[in-house]
């Protein structure tokens, strides 16, 4: 049975800066920030770029769990932070690290903020069938923020070599433009989750480097055109229409079917953990 979180935790994630939630807390920020200085270089970017973005990420993450709040299950958020994070270690972004959670909504839904921070609803999970779908989905998140897509189109550049260093300028800022400027961009982010959604091609890069990211972590890369497929009637029938520049739900099932066929993702052996899924999931 799943329950709302309660005010403190939620206090906890938004004024302490533990993010409890995620299992994470301002030590381990510390630490990734430490341990990812080279690897952040050798991308292209500073260990501050990397801490900014962290630090934008964690406000979006604060009004993503103000407008649902979470679920009261420490159990099935560890049980999607292990996933999550199986996952996570496949990607090209080991300078940060993904923090999961679960929010308190009936909504199919999924969201990703910049720095790592991943949200999954209980409606989507009640949809789900195994946890390949589960790694699937959370997958797709994840190649959100490893690509760095919110980022990007937000056009946040800077006049020197640090592509992220304005966003660090926006976030340090301490007049009243900095923070104007500041809140603006965490508008149009949240605008970009809730309203517009993402552009066609960020929406087809992150299908497809997330069903690698989910094959290369021993799932069924099946897992999240096969969630797509049952899910996409009632969720384009219920969801408003943004313009033809996003893909449909059939569109997307076929380029992941044709993206796992032509790659050779579907070796044997491939899991889909249902029993451990149906456990950690349907446990009253």
């Amino acid at each position: 049975m799943f329950r709302r979180a309660g005010v403190a935790v939620v206090l906890s994630i938004l004024c302490m800066g533990a993010v409890t939630a995620f299992g994470g807390d301002d030590s381990s920020e510390w630490r990734q920030r430490k341990v990812g200085k080279e690897k952040a270089a050798a991308a292209g970017t500073t260990s501050e770029d990397v801490a900014e973005e962290i630090r934008f990420g964690r406000e979006i993450a604060a009004r993503i769990i103000g407008r649902y709040g979470l679920y009261d299950n420490d159990e099935l958020m560890k049980y999607v932070n292990l996933v999550g994070r199986t996952v996570a270690m496949n990607t090209g972004r080991q300078e940060i690290e993904f923090r999961f959670a679960v929010l308190n909504s009936e909504e199919v839904s999924a969201y990703a903020a910049p720095g790592g921070y991943i949200f999954v609803t209980r409606g989507a999970i009640e949809h789900m069938q195994d946890e390949a779908e589960l790694a699937g989905t959370l997958a797709h998140e994840i190649a959100h923020v490893t690509q760095k897509h919110i980022v990007k189109e937000l056009n946040i550049q800077a006049t020197d070599t640090s592509a992220a260093s304005s966003l660090a300028r926006l976030i340090g800022g301490t007049t009243e433009a900095a923070r104007t400027a500041f809140a603006q961009a965490v508008d149009k982010a949240l605008d970009m989750l809730f309203k517009d959604g993402y552009k066609r091609e960020d929406e087809i890069e992150a299908d497809r480097t997330g069903v690698t990211y989910a094959a290369m972590s021993g799932y069924d890369p099946a897992g999240l055109p096969r969630y797509l497929l049952r899910i996409g009637p009632a969720k384009e029938k219920n969801t408003e229409v943004l313009d033809k520049t996003h893909p449909g739900f059939q569109d997307r099932v076929n380029w992941l079917n044709e993206k796992i066929t032509t790659d050779g993702l579907d070796a044997a052996g491939a899991k889909t953990a249902k029993e451990r899924f149906e456990k950690a999931v349907r446990k009253k």
